[in-house]
């Protein structure tokens, strides 16, 4: 992926960093990012000089057919390990689960809080679940990071990248082992979640909202289809007018008509 990808990413992109000494040469370390954009996952293993493993659903390595297949090679070609979501507690599991084995093995795991990509360009709600069980589980640091502005180079549903320079801020590691022992305590998993947010705020400057991004992305789409609808009932209220109207100057003309014979 370095090779093939990671070079010529860089030439067109010109990716600027901060912060990349926070990065350890070696050992486990736990990479918590914001995520703004589905080029997040290469732009920030590319400037990177060692390996990061990300987590994606099982289906982008098991779907049938040549397509599937060189989908597959890819997406295990730039560090993704699949996650199975049939489990009765869906990703949750599974995705601690792979990350406490790719931290075993003294590797970087990155991870997005959020759960999903942002809808709007802001900073949402972590999700308590993922990271702080693998911070806490395997006593790894984590390392906040902020991507910056990539998502003006693919922004949802756009396949084709805008050729513009983004940004990656790396900070300072955190330590989380004053909770060991709490892993399965809901409270210090929030709280590990909020602090690990709160510096990825300050990194990004992006704007920070307490609700889960999927539940924004819910509210967009339904605030969306008010929209379309109240749109269609307006329409049909206008095209009704506009025949009432069409029907009283009709039976004016006709009126007039007969009065002039």
């Amino acid at each position: 992926m370095k090779v093939a990808i990671g070079g010529p990413l860089k030439l067109a992109f010109r990716p600027w960093v901060e912060g990349l000494e926070n990065i350890p040469a070696e050992g486990p370390a736990i990479l918590a990012s914001n995520h703004l954009s589905f080029s997040d996952s290469f732009f920030l293993p590319v400037v990177l000089h060692r390996k990061v493993t990300f987590i994606a659903k099982a289906e982008y390595f098991t779907t049938p057919g040549v397509k599937g297949r060189l989908t597959a090679a890819f997406f295990k070609g730039v560090g993704q390990l699949p996650v199975d979501r049939s489990g009765k507690r869906g990703a949750g599991d599974a995705a601690v689960k792979s990350g406490i084995e790719v931290v075993q093995r003294g590797e970087l795991f990155g991870i997005y809080p959020e759960g999903t990509r942002s809808p709007d360009g802001r900073l949402y709600r972590g999700k308590p679940g993922g990271l702080a069980r693998v911070a806490l589980a395997t006593g790894a640091p984590v390392i906040p990071v902020a991507m910056i502005d990539t998502e003006k180079i693919q922004p949802p549903g756009k396949v084709v990248p805008k050729l513009m320079r983004p940004g990656i801020r790396i900070g300072k590691p955190l330590d989380f082992s004053r909770y060991q022992g709490l892993a399965h305590d809901r409270f210090v998993l929030r709280a590990v979640t909020d602090e690990v947010m709160y510096e990825i705020m300050k990194l990004s400057g992006q704007e920070y909202v307490d609700i889960y991004a999927t539940a924004a992305k819910r509210q967009i789409a339904e605030a969306a289809k008010a929209e379309k609808e109240a749109e269609k009932t307006a329409g049909k209220a206008a095209d009704k007018a506009q025949k009432a109207a069409l029907g009283r100057a009709e039976r004016e003309k006709a009126e007039k008509e007969k009065q002039a014979e």
